[in-house]
């Protein structure tokens, strides 16, 4: 893997969800995801790879709800793996387990798609070298090409999965908002990052540093979609890192200019976008 996530750029460090059944949800990740559980209280998890970074933090609220359909919040998680011969290990766990899920070759990267025991989205990708990727007038050429399983699982021999490698990554994030315009303003004009890739009306992929995207954005549980329940199974937030003190400053003047809320959380920054989705920002 490259630099995209690590300074000079900003990127996506942890993200915080909410699941109905703590310990159902922590099978799922460890089992069938191959995370390791950092810590745990009754109500609580911290997920690893590498034993000491937390990508995913689990909460089950006193009062929560399942997920709420059609409205804004989290479309999926996505965990960057080391490389391709960690996508083809995976692959073939998941069919030693039955697992169903979907995929695509998006030219930049290689994917599959699945979702938790509450909905909650994951995306499990390797990137292809950015060598390979094309770019045209400042954007990044993605496609939704099936992936070629033949050359993928001729990639790795058959051995006994042991979980997630240590390098995976969070790569990104990729949310449903109501309206694209808003959340634009918020995400570029005030947070600080570009895009690299307009999909029609319908959504946006941002990133900083020329990544593919750190951040992806879409339409497409309608526009005007309504926030979900605050105990709705979900997202909670997630974090951004940004590579030092005077970056992130400069992100919070920039969106008090814009009149969003920003407020001091322990060593952090947190504001909501137009959407409800809560960001943390982190150094």
């Amino acid at each position: 893997m490259t630099g995209f996530h690590r300074a000079p750029c900003t990127y996506v460090g942890r993200v915080n969800l909410k699941v109905c059944d703590l310990e159902r949800a922590l099978r799922f990740y460890r089992d069938v995801i191959g995370f390791r559980v950092l810590a745990q209280t009754g109500s609580t998890a911290l997920l690893t790879a590498d034993g000491k970074t937390v990508l995913l933090a689990l909460e089950r609220p006193d009062d929560v709800v399942p997920k709420q359909a059609g409205t804004t919040g989290l479309y999926h998680v996505a965990l960057l793996l080391p490389s391709r011969t960690d996508l083809a290990r995976i692959v073939r766990h998941f069919a030693r387990i039955g697992l169903r899920f979907g995929h695509s070759d998006h030219l930049v990267s290689e994917a599959l798609y699945l979702s938790d025991p509450d909905g909650n989205g994951i995306e499990i990708y390797r990137d292809r070298d950015p060598s390979e990727w094309t770019w045209n007038n400042g954007e990044v050429e993605m496609a939704v090409d099936p992936i070629d399983f033949r050359d993928l699982l001729a990639a790795t021999e058959d051995r006994p999965w042991d979980g997630l490698p240590a390098g995976t990554l969070m790569g990104h994030i990729h949310l449903h908002v109501s309206e694209l315009g808003a959340a634009e303003r918020f995400y570029v004009d005030g947070l600080g990052f570009e895009v690299v890739n307009r999909y029609g009306p319908q959504a946006l992929f941002l990133s900083t540093g020329r990544y593919h995207h750190h951040i992806g954005l879409n339409t497409w549980n309608g526009v005007g979609a309504p926030r979900p329940a605050r105990n709705s199974v979900g997202l909670r937030s997630f974090t951004l890192v940004y590579p030092g003190e005077t970056a992130r400053t400069r992100a919070v003047e920039r969106l008090r200019t814009l009149g969003v809320d920003v407020e001091e959380e322990d060593d952090m920054y947190a504001a909501e976008d137009p959407s409800g989705n809560r960001v943390l920002l982190a150094i």
